[in-house]
């Protein structure tokens, strides 16, 4: 089957960041908390997740938008700051600039849909030059108001702003919430990303339908 769409995540596809994540929540669990979150916590409720979601879990509060968008600064100024101090290893994950260039020149509709707010989206955008490659207005991200991943609300969205069907495209993925929304919404080919170590666990995630290790092993069969 042929697809018409490519939806992307973005931490931890378009940039593997998921260390850079989990040190920068860490640091602020244990700024917050005064301890850090357990493996299992981090799974569960970091990886994948809105802002809002984690920010109530690690303070067992419900918290108004005003809060939510305080807490979240602060989180997100200490993780822009570590990613700068990267320097050039700073950019696209292995695969990624091949994979947007073909979908380009392919004119094959593609966005990103990302659990990330817009202080961050922008960010991105600027340092990563992501303009060369994406419509920045149909990128989907955590406006504080739709429902966070797993629920369908983030693909169904960005499925909406490509006007294809979501059963019409492939989404990338690299967590459990997020493969989970991308079922719920009625994505059409689900792609799980992570290491060689996991692919065993990631084939048997509900409804993932191809496990690589970077997005040069996307066919291109899926869209041509």
């Amino acid at each position: 089957m042929k697809f018409s769409a490519l939806i992307f995540d973005f931490n931890g596809v378009l940039w593997w960041d998921n260390q850079l994540q989990e040190t920068a929540w860490q640091k602020f669990a244990e700024q917050m908390r005064g301890r850090p979150f357990t493996a299992d916590e981090m799974a569960l409720h970091v990886h994948g997740r809105a802002n809002r979601y984690t920010l109530e879990y690690l303070t067992q509060q419900t918290l108004s938008a005003a809060q939510t968008e305080s807490l979240s600064e602060q989180k997100e100024t200490l993780y822009r700051e570590m990613c700068l101090a990267l320097g050039d290893k700073f950019r696209l994950s292995p695969g990624t600039t091949e994979l947007l260039d073909f979908l380009v020149a392919n004119q094959i509709p593609h966005t990103i849909a990302t659990a990330s707010g817009k202080s961050n989206v922008d960010f991105f955008s600027e340092k990563l030059e992501l303009a060369r490659w994406f419509d920045l207005s149909q990128i989907v991200f955590d406006d504080g108001v739709r429902c966070g991943k797993p629920a369908p609300d983030f693909y169904r969205d960005a499925a909406q702003t490509l006007n294809i069907a979501p059963g019409r495209c492939v989404v990338v993925e690299d967590s459990h919430s997020g493969m989970a929304a991308a079922l719920a919404a009625g994505i059409g080919h689900i792609v799980a990303l992570g290491p060689p170590k996991m692919h065993d666990r990631l084939a048997q995630v509900k409804g993932v339908n191809r496990v690589v290790t970077d997005l040069s092993q996307i066919p291109r069969r899926l869209f041509i």
